[in-house]
């Protein structure tokens, strides 16, 4: 009789142990997985963004006035 009271206490331990402490581990650590992933993904996709918004403002303007250079000289008042 006593062997079954400790076996059957041996498997509630062994239960609370896998359904408290393993299983909620388990959980928390694939959560944080995902969402490091996604905070990398989206780093990747911002800076891909960044590149491109800086590429296209270093890209020359094809609408340069053409004709003659007028210097300025700077007068002065009486």
């Amino acid at each position: 009789m006593a062997r079954i009271f400790f076996i059957a206490i041996a498997f509630y331990l062994a239960y609370r142990l896998v359904f408290d402490l393993i299983l909620p581990v388990y959980k928390t650590g694939k959560h944080m997985k995902q969402q490091f992933s996604n905070m990398h993904d989206q780093m990747h996709q911002n800076n891909q963004q960044q590149q491109t918004a800086n590429t296209q403002a270093n890209r020359p303007t094809s609408k340069s006035k053409v004709g003659e250079y007028i210097d300025f000289e700077e007068t002065k008042e009486p």
